[in-house]
């Protein structure tokens, strides 16, 4: 299915101003080296839509490998949008393998993993899996 840009940049729009979306910074792993500081991508807003189900076909094993050691109710799905504006140096994309850090309230900090995302004509759709070790 194409992506018409327009109607993607509404959606976009309509995340970066809906309430409910939280602030949050995303951040990279060097793949070259997993010892060395993440990169920090920059600053986007993160919506929260819902626990993760796992699509119907998949039959146990493939649950399995998805979620391997972690509990299901750590994953969620999401939309994340950057802040700044597409087709300028510091926009980005969150991609698989992805953190996004969020600050829920308190000063706490709460991590999550990109584990997932496919893409319509609203952006991208995310799978994250919640970092059960906090940061505070």
């Amino acid at each position: 299915m194409p992506h018409d840009p327009q109607q993607h940049l509404v959606f976009r729009q309509a995340l970066l101003s809906n309430p409910d979306a939280r602030d949050c910074t995303v951040y990279r792993p060097n793949e070259r080296d997993p010892d060395a500081e993440e990169t920090d991508l920059g600053d986007a807003k993160v919506l929260f839509t819902g626990a993760f189900e796992p699509p119907a076909e998949w039959d146990a094993e493939e649950c399995d490998e998805f979620f391997g050691d972690h509990a299901p109710e750590l994953f969620v799905t999401a939309r994340i949008e950057c802040e700044a504006k597409p087709a300028t140096a510091d926009y980005f994309n969150a991609g698989v393998g992805d953190l996004v850090a969020t600050m829920p309230g308190q000063g706490q900090v709460v991590m999550y993993f990109i584990e997932d995302y496919s893409e319509d004509e609203k952006g991208r759709h995310y799978v994250l899996m919640r970092d059960d070790l906090s940061l505070d």
